[in-house]
C-alpha cells in the first residue's frame, strides 16, 4: 500500500535555495499568452523544473496579478522573469547571449519533440492560445519543435504543453 505523503516531508526547498540552486539552462518565452490561469501555471512549471527565467511578452501579463497567484501559488517569488513589449525583443536578448531559440509550434519541417537534441541553452518560446506563435518570431527561431499528437484535436492548452516539452527539455538535459 502506498500512504499519500504529507506537505511537510515533501523536502521543499526555500525560495533562498531555489535561487542559488544550479538551473535548468532554459528560458520559457511566452509569446502573448492571454489567460491569467496559463501563466500561473507556467510559473509553477517552471519552479518545479528549476528552469532559469519566464520571460513575459506582449500582452503577457505580469506579477503581482491575483489571478496569476491563484494557480502560481508563489511561483513568482522564486522563478526569475522580465518582461518585454515585444517577443521579438526577448528573443534578440537571448540570441545576444547564445542561446539556441526553438519555438515550439506546428509548422513545415519542424522536428518532434522525441527527436530533439538540445545542444545549448535553449530560449523556448510558447504561442499564444489561438493563434500561436507569431511568424515574426517563428522566422528568427533556430528551430520549431512540434509535440507528437495522435487524436483528432490536433493542439494542447498551452500550460499543458508546456509542461510536457519542459519535462521532456529537463530529462536531457539531466539524465
Amino acid at each position: 500500500m502506498n500512504r499519500k505523503l504529507k506537505n511537510e516531508e515533501l523536502d521543499r526547498i526555500s525560495i533562498d535555495d531555489f535561487k542559488a540552486a544550479k538551473k535548468t539552462p532554459i528560458v520559457i518565452v511566452l509569446d502573448n499568452i492571454r489567460s491569467l490561469n496559463n501563466i500561473g501555471s507556467i510559473f509553477r512549471t517552471a519552479d518545479a523544473f528549476l528552469i532559469e527565467a519566464v520571460y513575459l511578452c506582449g500582452i503577457t501579463a505580469q506579477p503581482p496579478h491575483r489571478e496569476i497567484q491563484k494557480t502560481a501559488l508563489g511561483a513568482t517569488e522564486s522563478v526569475q522573469w522580465k518582461y518585454f513589449g515585444s517577443t521579438t525583443e526577448a528573443v534578440t536578448e537571448l540570441k545576444i547571449k547564445n542561446y539556441q531559440i526553438v519555438v515550439i509550434e506546428q509548422a513545415e519541417n519542424s522536428i518532434m519533440l522525441d527527436k530533439f537534441n538540445p545542444k545549448n541553452k535553449l530560449g523556448v518560446i510558447f504561442g499564444n492560445e489561438v493563434n500561436g506563435v507569431e511568424q515574426d518570431v517563428v522566422n528568427l527561431s533556430d528551430c520549431v519543435v512540434e509535440i507528437p499528437q495522435y487524436g483528432t484535436k490536433h493542439s494542447l492548452n498551452v500550460s499543458v504543453s508546456l509542461g510536457v516539452v519542459i519535462w521532456e527539455l529537463y530529462r536531457k538535459f539531466n539524465f
